[in-house]
């Protein structure tokens, strides 16, 4: 296949394989609230026909619009939804597997990120160290927390800053690769009247919900200590951050304070996380503004272009993106630079 023209790298790119499209559906009517779940085929997601497809109208809007490459991911919550261990780890797998070989047949345009199952932090690391070896993956991509079966953690979810999860750190830091952290819905159970999201289901999804749950988790990981005990990870948020970068000040000034500061399990603050080990993208939020901002928090080093198709348009990015007034250095290393340094994208600088 031949390489494109240099143009944007896209990195927060979903896909399904055909055998998603039954745990696809659960979150259909989170996804569309109006539409009628008793009538028949209404389970199909809105967006399952493009998630499907790679080769055909996504190669061709990439084409039309200037994108030269994207890294596909497995669409939330993949692996991250099934609180079945043994399904879990089998999900991912298989899903690496078709990926891998779907990427394979044009590998100029396109990379992956690989599934994982965290029901376990050696299944997680073993499942990174066979994708990224074997199928040639660029990373990981992980949906937000893990859901587990019901008996497991006290709200049946596991977070990726306890402890036990430090073999999967390791083996990632030990592979090079970076850890991309999604949002999710949240499960089933925290849908039911009088929970958080229960009566306030106008809030769930991309608009509020997904930063706020992925915020948490950051921040967490961040402030765990899990950074200084390897330095060299590096973890992408989409979504400019999850709006953390608009927070780092007021964070930073309570975490540093002498209360705080004693008692903390991390060495630094969250501003440093963020400089050291947290990268930002566009995904789903064009707004220049937005951006810039980050760049003056974080430094245009941490910030790397990105779409959310098909949740957002490759038109409507890209036509923003013509629109951004950055000089040209750092608009060239937001676009792709900094994706090729960070992923070791087989590119051109």
């Amino acid at each position: 296949m031949a390489k494109a023209p240099k143009g944007t790298i896209a990195i927060e790119e979903a896909v399904l394989n055909p055998d998603g499209i039954a745990w696809m559906a659960e979150s259909a009517t989170l996804f569309n609230p109006g539409q009628d779940a008793s009538k028949a085929g209404s389970a199909n997601h809105g967006h399952t026909p493009q998630l499907l497809d790679i080769h055909g109208a996504r190669l061709a809007q990439m084409d039309a619009h200037g994108v030269e490459y994207m890294l596909l991911s497995l669409t939330s919550p993949g692996a991250q939804g099934e609180p079945d261990r043994t399904k879990a780890r089998r999900l991912a797998a298989d899903a690496n597997d078709w990926l891998a070989a779907q990427v394979a047949t044009n590998p100029a345009r396109f990379g992956a990120f690989a599934s994982v199952s965290m029901h376990d932090a050696a299944d997680a690391a073993a499942e990174a160290r066979r994708a990224v070896r074997d199928l040639g993956m660029f990373g990981v991509m992980l949906n937000d927390y893990q859901v587990v079966a019901e008996g497991g953690d006290a709200d049946g979810k596991k977070y990726y800053d306890a402890p036990e999860f430090r073999p999967f750190w390791q083996a990632v830091d030990e592979l090079g690769v970076p850890v991309y952290m999604h949002p999710r819905y949240p499960p089933a159970k925290d849908l039911v009247s009088r929970t958080r999201y229960g009566d306030r289901k106008q809030i769930l999804g991309a608009a509020v919900q997904f930063h706020l749950d992925l915020s948490m988790h950051l921040y967490a990981l961040c402030s765990s200590g899990i950074f200084d005990l390897y330095p060299r990870l590096q973890v992408v948020a989409g979504h400019l951050g999850e709006g953390i970068p608009f927070n780092l000040w007021r964070a930073d000034h309570w975490y540093n304070k002498p209360v705080k500061k004693a008692t903390r399990p991390s060495k630094h603050d969250y501003s440093y996380y963020f400089t050291h080990n947290i990268s930002i993208t566009t995904s789903g939020d064009f707004s220049t503004a937005g951006l810039k901002f980050c760049i003056g928090e974080i430094g245009v080093d941490r910030c790397l272009f990105s779409i959310d198709y098909p949740y957002d348009t490759i038109e409507e990015a890209q036509d923003w993106w013509k629109t951004v007034d950055l000089p040209a250095d750092e608009k060239e290393a937001v676009a792709r630079g900094n994706a090729i340094r960070l992923f070791k994208l087989p590119l051109e600088l």
